[in-house]
């Protein structure tokens, strides 16, 4: 910069007009920071390095696999100690229990799971089709799908599922493109069904990390040095998030941890946190016509499921709902 004067941020931005992403961040967070009269520009700025990162993010995860093949992360032994009673109980499916993974992966959820449970059936789907070659076995259904944009019910019945699993998932996508992926899971969701969420939440020392880089790109939001992002979940963002989406919040759950660097000889106190989130699917919305090429709902009306949060501290009035649309 020459003179003090904050650099001009292009009216329709493009990801081409950014000399170095960390400049641009740079700019951007500077802008907002002193209410500059270009701040308005800068958001839209933002936003186009928000869009880039997400249009490019199946591009991002297959380097990223290709690069660690499944050796990045470790199987989820702890999915059965801690929720190993939504897989095993047999009141919802006597004869088989339905999963649905959304984002597998390299299958380090699925596959602890389908080992230790063997009444369960999984349905495993990606954005990213280079790990799912991986993920061969008779009682695993891969697929490839961007939750974000595909319907769900393309691939899966309506109202087949019994147990949806969100493990470091969600934070993976872009804000703006939550709403749809919850209405999307409810369309293959039985009734009394379960959503199992565990993500990053505020504090978490690598939001601090990337922070500290200037990495950010939207609220909460950052991108990763090998161009995958993050988002960090606070708990009323996320509470907001299902309730508006119909469901309704009974508990919550975060997790929080020391971790100790015997090599530089420090204690980082609670850099790291977790949201761990239980949905059940007690109740059904009618919803109209309209949405049926995204949600799979006929040319009338039926029923699309409806959740609650289930949760074992934390407990809440039921909201009220909106009469539907007709």
């Amino acid at each position: 910069m020459r003179g003090g004067q904050y650099p001009t941020v292009p009216h329709s931005p493009s990801i081409s007009h950014v000399p170095s992403f960390t400049a641009s961040i740079t700019t951007i967070r500077r802008l907002h920071r002193h209410s500059h009269p270009t701040a308005l520009k800068a958001r839209c700025y933002s936003l186009a390095l928000e869009d880039h990162y997400q249009k490019k993010a199946t591009k991002y995860w297959d380097e990223f696999y290709k690069r660690h093949q499944n050796k990045f992360f470790k199987d989820r032994h702890y999915l059965e100690r801690d929720w190993g009673c939504y897989f095993a109980e047999e009141d919802v499916s006597p004869k088989r229990k339905v999963v649905l993974e959304v984002g597998c992966g390299s299958g380090s959820t699925l596959f602890p799971l389908v080992a230790a449970f063997p009444n369960l059936y999984v349905h495993a789907c990606d954005f990213s089709p280079k790990q799912l070659i991986l993920l061969r076995d008779d009682r695993v259904n891969p697929f490839v799908a961007d939750v974000t944009d595909d319907a769900l019910c393309d691939h899966i019945d309506p109202s087949s599922v019994d147990v949806v699993t969100l493990i470091f998932m969600l934070s993976a996508v872009s804000p703006k493109k939550m709403p749809f992926i919850l209405q999307n899971i409810k369309s293959v969701m039985k009734l009394n069904g379960y959503v199992l969420l565990r993500d990053y939440a505020v504090g978490d020392f690598a939001q601090v990390k990337l922070q500290n880089k200037n990495q950010m790109i939207g609220v909460d939001f950052y991108v990763r040095g090998d161009g995958t992002c993050s988002f960090y979940f606070s708990e009323d963002f996320l509470s907001t998030l299902f309730l508006k989406a119909g469901f309704n919040t009974l508990n919550m759950n975060t997790y929080c941890r020391q971790i100790h660097n015997s090599y530089r000889k420090i204690t980082m106190n609670g850099v790291s946190v977790k949201l761990c989130k239980i949905f059940k699917v007690e109740k059904t919305l009618i919803m109209s016509g309209s949405s049926r090429r995204r949600f799979c709902l006929s040319d009338k009306r039926v029923r699309a499921p409806l959740t609650n949060f289930e949760f074992s501290e934390l407990i809440v009035s039921e909201a009220p709902l909106d009469k539907p649309k007709s």
